[in-house]
């Protein structure tokens, strides 16, 4: 009997290195405060954000995410025509079609096959889901990761529920064939009960359909969809809920939480990584990354951008274990344990 032909699996994946990049301003709470009727202590109090990078009209999406994809690769020492899969999560892009990835796939010398999903603050980790998976198939040898955001395009300045938290960045990661295992199971899914606490203003059919000879632009009206945020809600979800997630996924990797180097979670809000680190009774040896003091919430950059910088900063854990967890609009989560390149 003629049998068919099958991908042979691969036993362990693992990140071989992360890529940054981060756009031109510098952008101070100082400068915010005022379209929001708050302060700068405020601000620090209720987020840990002192500054937030952000992306200067020069700048696109395409551009960091173009330019992210370089540095991962470098980092990983991996050539382009070695990648077999690139992943974008965006949310920010301004096109619905065609994607993000086939231009980041373009610009790495790619002839692979390239696809953008959203999900998000979560999207990094569900990228680095699909990416284990593809490589540990066999259908790939090295898949590209990158969350890219210029989420300045979408924003309100006088909205007080999230504008003064959000920056703009890239960050990727290459997976990769390992020796040992590099990446644990993935603990994710999503909570659509809650779709609207995070999202936006209205839909672009909304702008599309507005008749403005009848019903011209009054004084102050907001046209352009922009991020809004239930913000109590969505702290409450986030401290309680993802609390359980964390535990899940350190459990799945089979270790307890003092085994662990870093914590690299969504930088949402400082107070939450606190509360995550606190619920997970992480010792004090135990790294929290907090790349939103100087970047703000970057959405589904934010992880890389945090492991980068970490790494940067603390090259010593290189090679220990990192919890990654990744929340937000949707609602969706995802979080895994991974070695660190």
């Amino acid at each position: 009997m003629t049998t068919l032909n099958q991908y042979q699996p691969q036993q362990f994946s693992r990140i071989l290195g992360y890529g940054a990049f981060r756009p031109d301003l510098s952008v101070p709470n100082s400068e915010l405060v005022e379209a929001i009727d708050s302060s700068d202590e405020w601000i620090k109090q209720r987020t840990g954000i002192c500054t937030r990078q952000r992306a200067s009209e020069a700048i696109s999406v395409q551009d960091m995410a173009c330019g992210v994809a370089a540095d991962a690769l470098e980092n990983s020492h991996v050539e382009g025509e070695e990648i077999d899969a690139v992943i974008v999560s965006t949310i920010s892009h301004p096109y619905a079609t065609p994607s993000l990835a086939t231009l980041v796939a373009d610009s790495i010398g790619s002839k692979a096959p390239a696809y953008d999903i959203s999900a998000a603050c979560a999207g990094f980790c569900y990228g680095i889901a699909q990416a284990d998976a593809l490589v540990r198939s066999g259908m790939a040898r090295n898949v590209l990761v990158v969350g890219v955001e210029k989420l300045t395009d979408f924003i309100d300045n006088t909205d007080r529920s999230i504008s003064f938290l959000l920056g703009d960045g890239a960050g990727a990661a290459v997976v990769g064939r390992s020796d040992i295992a590099g990446i644990a199971p993935t603990i994710w899914g999503s909570d659509g009960s809650r779709w609207g606490t995070v999202g936006m203003t209205h839909s672009l059919l909304e702008l599309r359909n507005r008749d403005f000879l009848k019903n011209p632009v009054q004084e102050g009206e907001k046209i352009w969809p922009t991020l809004r945020q239930d913000g109590p809600s969505v702290f409450r979800w986030a401290v309680w809920e993802m609390a359980k997630v964390a535990q899940e996924a350190v459990k799945a990797a089979g270790i307890n939480p003092e085994d662990l180097g870093a914590l690299i979670a969504h930088q949402a809000n400082e107070r939450i990584l606190d509360q995550l680190a606190k619920t997970l009774k992480l010792p004090e040896n135990v790294i929290v990354a907090k790349d939103i003091v100087e970047a703000g919430n970057t959405s589904a950059a934010s992880v890389p951008l945090a492991a980068h910088r970490l790494l940067k900063e603390r090259p010593e854990l290189s090679g220990t274990f990192a919890l990654q967890i990744g929340f937000g609009a949707g609602l969706a989560f995802a979080a895994q344990v991974v070695v660190l390149p």
